[in-house]
């Protein structure tokens, strides 16, 4: 004889109208209205002026309408195609070098023995981050003079590396080295946050059982270490990825007349276009690479995300 289990339905509790929740947490909401405010006039506001990218528009007398023009006007531009390559390239390499050296840099600090020395080295490898991308580049501008004021160039004469003082940052090949050379020294120890907080997490038996086996320290760290940062590190990547198209600030205030050209990224491309144009500067042109910017983003958001809920089993979005 068989016999059927009846399963009890629990009610849910019925959820209160949004004017009743707003009357008792009113004070949550309150707190809410400066980021509403904040978003709605530099996020959502700014957005009305799309329609602008299928306009021609030189501020003086009114919109024109071209259609398509823009982005036909851009896709044939070289320096456009320069910008939009640079964007890619200095995005994909800074994030792969910071990741490395953060993981690197974590896997050293979580190797020490000094508890007040890891804690020093920390503070220290951090402190860059904290900085201003505009202090950065004038500290690093004095460091690289190619004048007696320029410590790297000094140096190396002084080893007899070089004759005379090279100008690192007037130098296209030299330019993007230390550009890459400056965001790690910048950026490689805020990461670290990320994967030291991953590597207190691992369980000190499974280290004490590795010993027992005969493991030593580096066995420790390429079987246990490393495959325990594994799913950290694909996600730092994939929610890094997602905002590859946002090279400003690091590019622009290390850049010069000399090397401008060469190294110009999508959101500096549209600076100079907008600003260094003088009266001929095309608002609806700069507004066409700006969309096209925002929909190359959108792609990559969406790849980053789907990327996501297959290694970890939810989106970023």
């Amino acid at each position: 004889m068989s016999t059927v289990t009846a399963t009890k339905t629990v009610p849910q509790p019925k959820k209160k109208p949004l004017r009743q929740r707003m009357a008792k947490y009113w004070g949550f909401y309150l707190m809410f209205i400066p980021v509403l405010a904040f978003v709605a006039v530099f996020h959502y506001a700014p957005m009305f002026g799309i329609r602008y990218a299928f306009y021609s528009w030189k501020i003086v007398g009114d919109p024109v309408w071209v259609g398509l023009a823009n982005f036909e006007k851009l896709f044939r531009q070289s320096q456009f195609s320069v910008a939009f390559w640079n964007t890619i390239v200095f995005s994909v390499v800074k994030l792969l070098l910071n990741t490395g050296f953060a993981v690197i840099i974590s896997l050293l600090l979580n190797e020490m023995v000094s508890l007040r020395f890891k804690k020093l080295s920390q503070t220290i490898i951090y402190l860059p981050h904290f900085m201003s991308w505009v202090v950065t580049a004038s500290v690093f501008s004095l460091l690289l003079s190619p004048s007696e004021s320029g410590l790297v160039n000094q140096l190396l004469i002084k080893l007899g590396v070089i004759d005379e003082g090279i100008y690192y940052l007037a130098d296209k090949g030299w330019w993007r080295t230390w550009y890459y050379i400056i965001n790690v020294w910048r950026e490689t120890g805020w990461q670290t946050i990320i994967f030291m907080a991953t590597l207190t997490g691992i369980d000190p038996g499974i280290y004490e059982a590795a010993s027992i086996d005969g493991a030593g320290r580096w066995k420790k760290m390429r079987y246990v270490t490393l495959p325990a940062l594994a799913n950290t590190i694909i996600t730092v990547l994939i929610l890094n990825l997602a905002k590859i198209m946002n090279l400003f600030e690091s590019v622009f205030v290390l850049q010069n007349s000399s090397v401008q050209r060469a190294t110009n990224v999508l959101q500096t491309y549209v600076y100079y276009q907008t600003f260094n144009s003088g009266a001929s500067a095309d608002y609806g042109y700069t507004t066409a690479v700006g969309l096209f910017r925002s929909l190359v983003g959108l792609a990559l958001m969406l790849i980053c995300n789907f990327a996501s809920k297959k290694v970890r089993g939810r989106g970023i979005v």
